[in-house]
């Protein structure tokens, strides 16, 4: 005997709010589940920000009795971000001493020098004592950040500028990258060459910046801003790249990093490396927000080839990540 049309209709109306309270369910636990993935990923992304002030001890800490790396830093005139990066960098466990490139007029203040001097003393314990040395210059020359030390305590330095920070996580990270690989230039900041086909046959190149870089994941070159690579290349500069560049590139103020990075392709026949990290630019905008910089660094380009007689510059599209602090790689 089939029922009456009330209880169908409660039947159906019971089917229909059962229906709607499981999909609630669902939404509610979709939603749930979003607001906890942006939560969580919002921590990460927190974190990341606060490494380069807050460096966590993420090395094994037999890994401390090797030899380390040397922090070669470029400044000029800026105080006040030599003495963050130095405050940023001592604190970098593998790091064995620091020499500053000073090519200012007058030389560094006996200030200057305590305070630095004080906080790599903070941080030498435990039997380990960080070196500092100024590397004065009477003449002032991009050439100078690339001349050669004598009596270098490590066989691999780490060049980077005053207004650059990294976290200590990712320096290490590269530092290991270097050691796999140790004629090889590896360093943060990727840049690409390109032939010009608008020229036709004619070997003619282009300089490629970094959005060049992120929409081809092609390069050619990492730059010596932050980037490490073996001390033999400092003396290579100095005495065997050629004499007219070198004062090319005093002349146009600019390159020196192009060329450093044409020295050690042209000595390996092999491309950088680049070692994804967080870069923090704790300074002002510098020569490469003025006008004219890609065109002037293209001519840089076409000059070193003539030199060269080829272009050595290796392309790639390996990247290294730290799977540790990757969540997609």
């Amino acid at each position: 005997m089939r029922g009456s049309p009330v209880s169908r209709r409660a039947a159906q109306r019971f089917r229909q709010l059962a229906f709607l309270s499981a999909g609630s369910v669902k939404v509610k636990l979709l939603l749930g589940f979003c607001i906890f993935f942006t939560l969580i990923l919002l921590v990460f992304r927190a974190s990341t920000f606060i490494q380069w002030t807050h460096h966590y001890n993420s090395i094994d800490q037999s890994d401390l009795h090797r030899k380390g790396y040397t922090l070669l830093i470029n400044t000029w005139k800026r105080n006040d971000l030599l003495k963050k990066s130095i405050s940023h960098y001592a604190a970098c466990l593998l790091l064995e001493s620091i020499h500053i490139v000073w090519s200012e007029p007058d030389p560094p203040s006996e200030s200057l020098n305590r305070y630095l001097q004080h906080i790599v003393k903070a941080y030498s314990k435990n039997g380990r004592k960080i070196e500092l040395e100024f590397d004065t210059n009477t003449k002032d020359s991009l050439n100078n950040r690339f001349k050669e030390i004598k009596n270098l305590k490590t066989d691999v330095v780490f060049s980077i500028d005053d207004d650059v920070i990294f976290p200590c996580s990712s320096v290490e990270v590269a530092y290991s990258v270097w050691q796999s690989a140790p004629d090889t230039m590896v360093g943060f900041v990727p840049r690409m060459h390109w032939l010009d086909q608008s020229r036709g046959n004619m070997d003619h190149y282009t300089y490629g910046g970094w959005w060049s870089v992120w929409w081809t994941g092609t390069y050619s070159m990492v730059l010596s801003k932050a980037a490490f690579f073996h001390k033999k290349y400092l003396a290579m500069y100095t005495n065997e790249f050629p004499a007219s560049l070198r004062e090319y590139i005093a002349h146009n103020r600019n390159c020196e990093d192009i060329a450093m990075s044409f020295l050690v392709a042209n000595a390996t026949g092999a491309p950088p490396i680049w070692v994804k990290g967080k870069i923090f630019e704790i300074g002002s905008t510098g020569i490469s927000s003025l006008g004219g910089h890609s065109q002037k660094r293209t001519e840089c380009i076409n000059r070193f080839v003539l030199q060269f007689g080829k272009m050595p510059l290796v392309s790639t599209s390996m990247k290294v990540v730290d799977s540790r602090d990757t969540w997609f790689w």
